[in-house]
């Protein structure tokens, strides 16, 4: 079956495939040492009909969202994640392992489910999800499957709406500008970016600590961005943070691999793929899918 952007009504549901993923590696990975790749792949498939049964008919198809690696991000500002990789040296969980088992079920999902698949050399997921809220927000109406805080800021775009799969809600910005300046100043430190008043190395060495940022400093840097005291951490937060920040050759390719024709999975593959992996307790949902 060709999926045809034109065919495709004014609805759309936009996942974001790796929070998924993670999320339901680390529900189990907190309690076992060693991942369990069947039932990591039965949790994410029935977050996808979960996903498919509750919002497909408000909100219309599944458009799957993955990153792919080296981000753009990184060539900006090298401490760009880097923090993680830190962590992921630290901890106990096998990380090689984790990213194994997600590759394995992106692929499956690919190669098998009738959904659009989408991802592009040096991009994320947040990358995918912004370029095609912002492109098609006037025609069409969006929903974002994340729990991630970052998106909040689209909902400056009319017809952009949010649901967190964690917390089991919509989550609603009465001021996306605002929410926008402020993630701006105080950095992610999920993310390794500091706050505008404090380094770049800041989590990258141990023991450093983000310079304060009280109330009253964020104010001021709201009302005079571009100061000289943090103009430069500012542009570097903006150019991490701010989805409208993303370059055009990275939104040309999100837009030419969204709106070509594309070849989706025919549904017959579905049952050979739930009885190959032993999915029987999903078996009586398959037409979820």
């Amino acid at each position: 079956m060709v999926v045809i952007l034109s065919e495709r009504g004014n609805k759309i549901i936009l996942l974001d495939n790796s929070q998924v993923l993670i999320a339901n590696i680390f529900s189990v990975a907190k309690q076992e040492q060693k991942i369990d790749e069947n039932f990591i792949r039965h949790l994410v498939l029935n977050t996808y009909r979960m996903v498919k049964t509750k919002f497909g008919d408000t909100y219309g198809d599944l458009v799957i969202c993955d990153d792919t690696s080296n981000c753009w991000r990184k060539d900006c500002f090298e401490y760009y994640k880097a923090n993680r990789k830190k962590n992921q040296d630290k901890s106990a969980i096998d990380w090689s392992d984790v990213f194994g088992v997600m590759n394995i079920i992106r692929n499956e999902v690919r190669e098998t489910f009738p959904y659009k698949c989408l991802s592009v050399d040096r991009v994320e997921a947040d990358d995918i999800i912004a370029v095609l809220s912002r492109k098609y927000h006037t025609s069409e109406k969006i929903l974002i499957v994340s729990n991630d805080k970052d998106f909040q800021q689209l909902q400056r775009y009319n017809n952009v709406e949010q649901y967190s799969l964690m917390k089991k809600q919509f989550l609603v910005c009465d001021d996306p500008q605002r929410f926008l300046m402020e993630h701006i100043i105080k950095g992610d430190s999920s993310d390794g970016i500091p706050n505008v008043l404090s380094d770049d190395d800041t989590f990258m060495i141990d023991g450093k600590r983000q310079k304060p940022c009280s109330k009253k400093r964020v104010e001021e840097v709201i009302g005079d961005p571009y100061n000289d005291a943090w103009k430069v951490n500012f542009e570097r937060n903006q150019t991490m943070i701010d989805m409208t920040k993303i370059p055009d050759e990275y939104e040309s390719l999100i837009l030419e691999e969204f709106e070509k024709d594309m070849i989706v999975n025919d549904r017959s593959k579905l049952l050979d793929y739930f009885i190959k992996n032993k999915l029987k307790n999903l078996m009586s949902s398959i037409g979820d899918f």
